[in-house]
């Protein structure tokens, strides 16, 4: 699953006397099986939603809708990509879609996953500047330059994520053939016979140069620092910006609406640390595992992947959750696709009683 571009006997670094052990996520392939096709459609659905509201709703398209926007893109190609990993939980190999397509979906998922990380960060960088530097903000966040800078994130991500376009392939490796049966109990079975009666042992992995070079472990802490440093950036910025909130008079109708926003970035934010966490833990501990050649931590590895893998497509779906749950302005933006605007006079949405003006203020504003 979202083990770091390897094979699921560790990308080499392990005997091949190893997989013919079951994996720990092997033994509930059912259970995770329900709940990435729960998560997927959840998250295909709340996705797409935001998407539409942003670009067919003229008055969400503010600078933080922009970056919410681009940021279901990306949690929607993330959620694309789920079912190969459902494929390989129940069939690790042979893999059936050629090398190109497993460079392709690997350096697409981890693009993905930097992007998303981007965009959270400099999303709270503008809400710094609107806060704690309101007349600077009118000059400088402008939608023109928030585009400009979506795109700036998407071509770094894509940048940073290059590496795993030469680091993952389809190679052709030992030991049994991988698989669960489908029938009473659990265990390995036989897999396509290629010309010539050997057993197709084709698996997209990580390959054997990538760790004998050290190139997975330059992409491990590329990997890391991708997460430690926008935490550390993401804990000081909205440290400064509480101080700021905390100091102001808290009658001013613009800070009660800055206070509602950050609350909200504040929940995804925290989200984010919860549901990538075990991610880069698992990760770090995978990597070491084929350093040290140490099994247990390689095993250890396979429980954080059970929690971690969940927890990733989690974090790709729960974003439309959290918009709706704490923004009133998304609410109705959402209703509107069903209850247009009124055409006559100034633009007002009337939905279950409530009426929202085009001069209403909400938790987003810009």
């Amino acid at each position: 699953l979202r083990t770091p571009w390897a094979g699921s006997e560790g990308g080499g670094g392990q005997p091949h006397t190893l997989i013919r052990l079951k994996p720990f996520l092997y033994s509930f392939p059912v259970c995770v099986t329900v709940i990435y096709i729960s998560l997927m459609i959840f998250g295909l659905l709340g996705n797409i939603l935001t998407i539409l509201v942003v670009w067919l709703r003229p008055h969400m398209r503010s600078s933080t809708y922009l970056y919410l926007s681009s940021m279901a893109v990306s949690d929607l190609l993330i959620l694309l990509l789920l079912p190969l990993d459902l494929y390989k939980l129940w069939r690790p190999r042979p893999w059936p879609l050629g090398d190109l397509a497993c460079k392709l979906t690997m350096f697409l998922s981890e693009c993905c996953t930097f992007c998303t990380i981007l965009h959270i960060t400099l999303l709270s960088l503008e809400r710094y500047l609107a806060v704690c530097w309101p007349i600077t903000a009118k000059t400088v966040v402008t939608r023109h330059r928030t585009r400009v800078i979506i795109g700036c994130l998407w071509l770094g991500a894509a940048v940073s994520a290059a590496p795993v376009l030469v680091m993952v392939g389809v190679e052709d490796v030992g030991g049994e053939e991988l698989g669960l049966n489908q029938g009473r109990g659990m265990g390995w079975r036989s897999g396509k016979e290629r010309a010539g009666g050997e057993a197709d042992r084709r698996e997209c992995r990580c390959m054997d140069y990538a760790i004998s070079s050290g190139l997975l472990s330059a992409m491990m802490i590329l990997s890391n620092l991708y997460f430690l440093v926008p935490l550390c950036i993401l804990g000081l910025v909205y440290s400064l910006i509480g101080r700021t909130l905390w100091l102001r008079p808290k009658s001013s109708r613009r800070d009660q609406s800055h206070r509602n926003t950050v609350k909200m970035l504040g929940v995804i934010v925290l989200a984010f640390v919860l549901c990538w966490l075990p991610f880069h833990v698992g990760r770090t501990i995978f990597s070491l595992s084929l350093d040290a050649h140490v099994y247990f931590l390689y095993y250890l590895s396979q429980y954080f992947n059970l929690v971690s893998s969940i927890l990733f497509y989690l974090s790709a779906a729960i974003n439309p959750l959290l918009y709706n749950l704490m923004s009133a302005r998304y609410r109705l933006a959402v209703r509107s696709l069903k209850f247009p605007f009124p055409h006559h006079g100034h633009k007002s949405l009337v939905t279950f009683g409530f009426v929202w003006n085009d001069y209403t203020t909400d938790s987003f504003i810009n």
